[in-house]
């Protein structure tokens, strides 16, 4: 498996994780730290999009990495 695939995974994982965190709804610091996971996750799939030349899945991700940086911010604040 190359570097790629695990940056793949790693983010794949982290996504996973990040849902069940956000979709979970407390603590409010569980919900932050999904939204931190999410922001992770998005910044592995541009650079794995990046490598593969898959320019949709870099717009799509580039999108979700403005909107969870927004929901680390907000959540943040209520921790």
């Amino acid at each position: 498996m190359d570097l790629v695939e695990w940056v793949r995974w790693a983010a794949a994982i982290l996504t996973i994780v990040a849902a069940l965190s956000v979709a979970w709804g407390e603590p409010a610091r569980l919900v932050a730290w999904g939204f931190v996971m999410f922001t992770v996750a998005a910044v592995l799939w541009i650079a794995a999009a990046v490598v593969d030349g898959k320019w949709a899945i870099l717009a799509q991700n580039a999108v979700l990495l403005a909107v969870n940086l927004w929901g680390v911010w907000r959540w943040w604040r209520r921790v």
